[in-house]
């Protein structure tokens, strides 16, 4: 393909992405296929002769898009959004195309630049405190991780560098091995599973820290996890808290748990990988209250600020502690304009290549403003309202945890096992897609509030289908039990 075709079929390639995204709701959500189904539609090993453009376009309709699942369908209620908008789209053609490896500034300057600013950007856009921004010359900033895992990994192994110094330091008779086997790390028992891959990957302990009644973490759990495991001869050096966890979107209580991490210097990352974005209103600030006494904090505006993925956000306040902990430099690498090598992103993260992914922020952010941004968010937390408001106007329903942002979790008063098969019968039907959460003992449905083109009308179809359903379901329940 030459620059005159891929003119020709570009064009074809945006004409037929726009005609996929407009007309979105009229493809069915969620997929009929069994795992398996791709293989025998395809070949068995790569062709020895090149094949045409048509050839591979027309299999896009043919093999790939029966075993899509539609995220940005209207229909599409499961876990969090994922985001995506046509700047974002427009930008990662153009990151594409520019094909650069960023990992240095000599790598390619503009790659280093756009991004520390564009962190900075979105740092002031959720008033995060000063010292997390990068400047003119800030001890801060920030970097674009591939997601909020990775971005919890990295503040996990610098904490575990940093803490390994300080002992270290304080008590030189220790080995570095009998330091990282009393290193103990804590998150709440809500927290994402990515925060205990962190420590296996970390190769430390991890801890749950009960959550209260409205699944959140508060200081006095904390405390009686690290007294006890103080008194153990264990060493406490990192907690993960969660604002907007996976199950239920519950905020752990940072002006509680910062003070104490401070004062026992434990390293406090905060995973915001859904709710970060609303932070942008003012309403929704005052619930990342308390990072002021983080050491890291993070969230994915590829779930819920319109950027396709991967760009996934994140902070620290002395950058030199992730410096510390993976900068290494060989020769090749190196370059006479070292001395600004501190935002070499290189030594941010766990990867040496990056993309230049910080151009999706920048076209979203200069062509919906921030204005547009919010009214994005406040139009998916007003729909999930509606949605909250017609589940408790049907007394057959309970709502299970406070509904804050997109998400409400929702059940039928009854059994798990009803409540499965439920869930069994909405999915089933691929009129809409859900997924579920347990919330303690409970099994509980989610409804997320995902696509950027969902309407009033099309939550009100969800639930009157759900509400179907579930008429359906009970008559056929109560013969069964009255049959036994």
């Amino acid at each position: 393909m030459d620059a005159a075709e891929f003119r020709k079929r570009g064009k074809e390639m945006v004409d037929y992405v726009a005609d996929y995204l407009e007309k979105i709701e009229k493809r069915q959500v969620f997929p009929d296929v069994e795992p398996g189904y791709l293989r025998p539609l395809i070949a068995d090993c790569a062709p020895q002769d090149p094949e045409s453009f048509e050839d591979v376009f027309k299999d896009i309709e043919k093999i790939i898009m029966p075993g899509v699942t539609h995220w940005h369908s209207p229909y599409f209620f499961a876990y969090f959004p994922a985001a995506s908008s046509f700047p974002a789209l427009l930008a990662d053609m153009l990151c594409g195309g520019i094909g650069c490896v960023g990992f240095s500034w000599a790598s390619s300057p503009a790659c280093t630049e756009l991004e520390t600013v564009m962190l900075d950007w979105l740092g002031k856009m959720v008033n995060l405190p000063e010292e997390f921004l990068a400047g003119k010359d800030g001890q801060g900033g920030g970097v674009i991780q591939g997601s909020a895992s990775e971005a919890t990994l990295i503040a996990l192994l610098a904490a575990r560098t940093k803490t390994i110094r300080r002992v270290q330091s304080e008590q030189p008779e220790l080995t570095e091995a009998e330091i990282m086997g009393r290193l103990v790390a804590y998150a709440s028992d809500q927290a994402h599973s990515s925060v205990e891959r962190a420590a296996l990957i970390g190769a430390v302990k991890i801890k749950n820290v009960p959550s209260d009644d409205t699944f959140s973490v508060c200081g006095s759990a904390l405390k009686k996890v690290l007294d006890e495991d103080k008194a153990a001869g264990l060493i406490p050096f990192f907690f993960c808290a969660t604002l907007g966890t996976t199950p239920c979107c519950s905020f752990d209580k940072l002006l509680e748990l910062g003070p104490i991490c401070n004062k026992e210097n434990i390293w406090m990352h905060i995973d915001a990988a859904y709710a970060g974005s609303a932070f942008i209103c003012p309403e929704f600030r005052h619930l990342l209250n308390g990072v002021e006494f983080a050491d890291s904090f993070n969230f994915n505006p590829h779930k819920w600020l319109l950027v396709n993925f991967d760009c996934s956000a994140m902070w620290v306040k002395k950058r030199s502690d992730l410096i510390g902990a993976f900068k290494l430099e060989p020769l090749y690498l190196q370059h006479h304009h070292q001395e600004g090598s501190s935002l070499w992103l290189q030594h941010w993260q766990i990867p040496l290549g990056r993309r230049f992914r910080s151009l999706k922020l920048w076209f979203v952010l200069r062509m919906y403003g921030v204005k547009g941004l919010q009214e994005h968010i406040r139009k998916h937390v007003r729909l999930s309202h509606q949605f909250e408001h017609l589940v408790l106007q049907d007394e057959r329903f309970e709502i299970c945890a406070e509904v804050v942002l997109g998400l409400v979790c929702f059940r039928l008063k009854g059994s798990n096992e009803l409540n499965e098969a439920l869930l069994q019968s909405i999915n089933d039907a691929k009129k809409i897609h859900l997924v579920p959460c347990h919330l303690r003992e409970k099994f509980v449905l989610r409804f997320a509030i995902c696509s950027r083109t969902v309407e009033s009308t099309h939550v009100k179809f969800a639930w009157q289908h759900i509400s179907q359903l579930a008429t359906d379901l009970l008559k056929t329940w109560e013969q069964n039990h009255h049959q036994q």
